[in-house]
C-alpha cells in the first residue's frame, strides 16, 4: 500500500459522499416533478429556473429551523439516531462498481472504492444496521407514537430482509461469485433480469419495504402515528432522517442495477470506459422513477396485510426462486447449457401461481364479507 493509493481512496470516498448528498437534494426535486407530472400538476417552479434551486431553498429552511429536544428524551441517543440511520446509506455504496478502469493523472484509477470478494455479504450486513437508527429514534424520543413507529419499522424491515437476502442469493448463484465486479462481468452477454425476472421483482419489492417507501411506509404513516418514529425531530436532525431515506433509494437502485441490470456494462464500454458511469446513471434514473411511480400509483396497505404479504407470499416465493435457480444451473452444467432457460420459465410459472393464489384468497375473503 502506497501513500498515493491512500490519497486516491480518500478522494474517491469524499467524491462519492458529495455525489450522494447532492443526489439526495436533487432526488427530492426529481420526485416532486415526476409526481406532479403523473398527477397533472406543475410542481416546484418558483425557486430558480424550472424550480432547480428548490432543494437549496429547502436546505436553507431546514438549517435555520428551530431544533427541539423533548425534556425527558435520552439526549445522547436522540442525537445519535439520525447519524446511525444516515451512515449505512452512505457507506453501503463503497463496493458498488460505477465503472471499470480509467487512466487519470498518469495512473490507472478504478471507479469504485473497495473491491472485496464478499461484496454482497458486505451490503447485506451494512443494510441490516440501518434498522437500529430508526428504532433508536423512536425509543429515545420518549413518545408512545414514535416508539410504536420504531417497533413497526423493526418488524417490517426484519420481515422483508429475509426475502431481500434470498433475492441476493439468486444473483450470486447465477454469477458464481459474491464479488460485485464478477457479478457485473457475468452479465456481459445477458442481464440477470432476463434469467431471473421474478427474483428481480422480489428484490425491487423488498427494497421498497426496506427503505420505508410507499406503499410500505407504515412506520411513518402520518394518519395513524402522527409521523411515526421521527415525530419529535425537527430542523437538521429531521433533515438527516429525511436524507437517509433518499440516499438509501440511490444506494438500493445502484445495487439493483449492479445485481440484475448489468451494472456499468453497455455498448462500447470496453472501448470507452467513461461510458460506464453514464450507463449507471441512466439505470439509476430509471429505477428511481420506478419507485416514484409506485408511490403515485399504489395506496398504503394495512399493516397486518403488509406483514402477511412479507411472511406468507414473499418468503415462500423467494425460497422457491432460489430452488429453481439452483436446479436450472445444475441442469445447464450437467446436461445442456440451453436448460438455463428453465430458470426464467419456471420462475414466471411460480410467480403466476402466486398471483393466482393471492387473487383466490382475496376473492374468498370478499365473498365471506358478503
Amino acid at each position: 500500500m502506497t501513500f498515493a493509493l491512500v490519497i486516491e481512496w480518500l478522494i474517491k470516498g469524499f467524491v462519492l459522499v458529495l455525489i450522494l448528498l447532492g443526489g439526495f437534494a436533487y432526488l427530492t426535486l426529481y420526485e416532486r416533478k415526476a409526481l406532479a407530472r403523473i398527477q397533472v400538476r406543475i410542481g416546484p417552479n418558483r425557486a430558480g429556473p424550472w424550480g432547480i434551486l428548490q432543494p437549496i431553498a429547502d436546505a436553507i429552511k431546514l438549517i435555520f429551523k428551530e431544533e427541539l429536544t423533548p425534556a425527558k428524551a435520552d439526549k445522547l441517543l436522540f442525537i445519535l439516531a439520525p447519524v446511525v440511520t444516515l451512515v449505512p446509506a452512505l457507506v453501503i455504496t463503497a463496493v458498488v462498481p460505477w465503472g471499470s478502469e480509467v487512466i487519470m493523472f498518469g495512473r490507472v484509477i478504478t471507479l469504485y472504492i473497495a473491491d472485496i470478494n464478499v461484496g454482497v455479504l458486505y451490503i447485506m450486513s451494512v443494510a441490516s444496521i440501518a434498522v437500529y437508527g430508526v428504532v433508536l429514534a423512536g425509543w429515545s424520543s420518549n413518545n408512545k407514537y414514535a416508539m410504536m413507529g420504531g417497533m413497526r419499522s423493526s418488524a417490517q424491515m426484519v420481515s422483508y430482509e429475509l426475502s431481500l437476502g434470498l433475492a441476493f442469493i439468486s444473483a450470486i448463484m447465477l454469477a458464481g461469485s459474491m464479488r460485485m465486479l464478477d457479478i457485473v462481468e457475468a452479465q456481459k452477454a445477458l442481464w440477470f433480469v432476463l434469467l431471473q425476472p421474478v427474483g428481480t421483482a422480489i428484490f425491487l419489492i423488498a427494497t421498497l419495504a426496506e427503505v420505508n417507501r410507499p406503499p410500505f411506509d407504515m412506520p411513518e404513516a402520518e394518519q395513524e402515528l402522527t409521523a411515526g418514529y421521527h415525530t419529535e425531530y425537527s430542523g437538521m436532525k429531521f433533515a438527516l432522517l429525511f436524507m437517509a431515506e433518499y440516499d438509501k433509494m440511490i444506494a438500493i437502485s445502484a445495487i439493483g442495477a449492479t445485481l440484475f441490470f448489468g451494472g456499468f456494462r453497455g455498448p462500447f464500454v470496453d472501448t470507452y470506459p467513461w461510458l460506464g458511469p453514464i450507463y449507471m446513471l441512466l439505470k439509476l434514473v430509471i429505477l428511481l422513477f420506478g419507485m416514484i411511480w409506485v408511490r403515485a400509483t399504489f395506496p398504503r396497505i394495512r399493516y397486518d396485510r403488509l406483514m402477511a404479504f412479507g411472511w406468507k407470499v414473499m418468503l415462500p416465493l423467494s425460497l422457491a426462486i432460489v430452488f429453481i435457480t439452483a436446479a436450472g444451473i445444475i441442469l445447464a452444467e450437467q446436461v445442456n447449457p440451453l436448460l438455463i432457460w428453465t430458470v426464467p420459465a419456471l420462475s414466471l410459472l411460480a410467480g403466476v401461481f402466486t398471483i393466482a393464489m393471492i387473487d383466490r384468497e382475496l376473492r374468498r375473503k370478499d365473498y365471506a364479507r358478503r
